[in-house]
């Protein structure tokens, strides 16, 4: 799994937030519940061990990413499109837009970060400065960009 080491180390961030805050609090609301008497009418016990189940999969999730995790390094200075690279590009003359390409855990394309496995990031994958790709987005009709400058 591609992450940056800042995207690593915000998962270890969450991932102690979680065990060690959030998976105790979590505990002891599911006890506190349990003393309130009958379970199958308790509300707070189900919304409780909802959040748990919920907590579990997530701490999971975020265990497998640190256990996974390759490191993308700072990009190297060629010219080229690699994982950690910042393009910026425009379609057909359009307005320019600037993305960071990262692995799949950190994209968020709100936050200019797309992930390599995107129809965009693929098609940037590779090439240099002034090249024009074609995006094959699946769903709709292919387009072009071109890439304007790689930081």
């Amino acid at each position: 799994m591609d992450i940056t080491p800042e995207g690593l180390a915000a998962v270890r961030a969450e991932l102690a937030e979680l065990t060690g805050v959030r998976r105790p609090s979590i505990v002891e609301k599911i006890k506190v519940a349990r003393e309130l008497g009958d379970l199958s009418e308790n509300f707070e016990y189900h919304s409780a061990k909802n959040e748990q189940g919920f907590i579990e999969s997530r701490i999971a999730e975020l265990e497998q990413i640190v256990r996974n995790a390759h490191l993308i390094s700072a990009p190297a200075a060629d010219g080229i499109v690699h994982l950690g690279s910042t393009v910026r590009f425009s379609e057909d003359g359009g307005p320019e837009e600037a993305y960071t390409i990262v692995g799949p855990t950190e994209a968020s394309p709100a936050d200019g970060r797309i992930s390599n496995e995107s129809a965009v990031g693929k098609a940037l994958l590779g090439h240099r400065k002034g090249d024009k790709v074609s995006v094959d987005p699946g769903a709709g009709e292919p387009y072009e960009l071109t890439i304007l400058a790689i930081d």
